[in-house]
């Protein structure tokens, strides 16, 4: 029997989706809070995309709808409260001047650095025990949890 063919106790299974199902409740519930940190009128879709834009630089809305799988009038809505709320610039993209380039502010860039300052120096108390190895370790499977799961089969 091949490690793929392994099958896990029930018991097993049942508490592998107990713990993600707390961690998708307590990250939506940390984006909404670090959205408000942005802006107190950001949505928390607008700040993953924000925060797609800052980490990937200057990006077209049809990037950002292929990433977060959104139509193209979802992604126009979001991006047009990311552009109301000056946290991103819209220019013609120098490519293709039909579509546009979408980039973060600077309003928007010093947010989100303290946002990551205030995560990371919470993370910090809160993991203070866990050494470099642990936090390799939890990463390394975290990482392959989520290589395992890529790919459309979700129910």
């Amino acid at each position: 029997m091949t490690p793929q063919e392994r099958v896990l106790s029930d018991e097993a299974y049942q508490a592998l989706e107990h713990q993600v199902m707390i961690l998708i409740r307590r990250s939506k519930r940390a984006i909404a809070l670090r959205a408000q940190m942005v802006h107190p009128e950001l949505y928390p879709a607008g700040y993953l995309m924000l925060a797609l834009l800052a980490e990937r630089g200057p990006s077209r809305p049809s990037t950002i709808a292929e990433v977060f799988e959104l139509d193209k009038g979802a992604t126009s809505r979001q991006v047009q409260q990311l552009v109301d709320l000056g946290l991103v610039d819209r220019e013609p993209d120098p490519d293709d001047r039909r579509a546009s380039l979408l980039t973060p502010t600077d309003l928007a860039l010093r947010g989100l650095a303290e946002v990551r300052d205030v995560r990371r120096a919470r993370l910090s108390r809160r993991l203070g025990e866990w050494d470099e190895e642990d936090m390799a370790d939890f990463i390394n499977r975290l990482r392959r949890y989520n290589e395992m799961l890529e790919g459309p089969e979700l129910p």
